[in-house]
């Protein structure tokens, strides 16, 4: 897993669970296609696996990605 995703786990502490996809799985090739990624991608979902927030392919940014994560968390409180 890259740093700045295994990253988010310790800068939302008890509020982010950061999990790494084999994007070659089966259930990852039927997924990223329905995610609208070409290859891979980031995904943010909710406790009960909702798709709340998404990436593809090269295009994070994990700027926006903290952005979001700390709007979802704020949402939530």
């Amino acid at each position: 897993m890259k740093p700045a995703v295994s990253g988010l786990e310790s800068e939302f502490p008890g509020k982010v669970v950061a999990k790494l996809v084999d994007a070659t799985s089966p259930d990852a090739r039927q997924a990223i296609p329905t995610l609208g990624f070409k290859t891979h991608g980031l995904v943010i979902r909710s406790p009960k696996g909702e798709v709340l927030f998404k990436q593809p392919d090269h295009h994070v940014k994990m700027d926006e990605v903290r952005k979001e994560i700390a709007s979802i968390l704020k949402k939530g409180s």
